[in-house]
């Protein structure tokens, strides 16, 4: 069990796209089965998350483990690039890694982006219906605004 003591939670930098690419392959990657292959990640709809990360509005918390340095999770908004700015929400991407879910970490993350985004009034989040992402999304007041079949 992990304890705030026990992580460091810090900004995202422009020099952290390594760090997006990797946390973006564990929230592609199913907590059992077969993960897929990293090619994946460099299909369109999946690199808008992380390609170029940098420009000027994107933003996001990493959070490591405080002794090994290890990555445990992280929260970044990025505003569509096809999208004049402030026409559509930022999308949102948000993964703690598998076994280390459950203990706050994602709780943390999600509160230091709400904290430091007060104007935040929405954002696009892609995930399945019965994701645990949702139930913390919609314990922290968000409203399901819309829903598709899709993920």
């Amino acid at each position: 069990m992990f304890a705030p003591a026990d992580y460091v939670l810090r900004p995202l930098t422009g020099d952290d796209e390594v760090v997006l690419w990797e946390m973006l392959y564990q929230a592609l990657s199913p907590p059992e089965g077969e993960a897929p292959s990293r090619e994946m990640m460099q299909r369109p709809e999946y690199a808008r998350y992380v390609e170029g990360w940098g420009r000027p509005a994107d933003k996001g918390y990493v959070v490591h483990d405080k002794e090994e340095r290890t990555i445990l999770g992280a929260v970044w908004l990025r505003s569509p690039v096809e999208c004049p700015p402030g026409e559509e929400p930022p999308e949102l991407a948000f993964v703690v890694r598998a076994g280390h879910r459950h203990h706050g970490i994602g709780a943390s993350l999600l509160t230091q982006l709400v904290r430091t985004n007060p104007k935040l009034s929405a954002v696009q989040l892609r995930v399945g219906a019965n994701s645990p992402a949702v139930r913390l999304f919609e314990r922290f007041g968000f409203d399901i605004a819309s829903q598709s079949a899709q993920s």
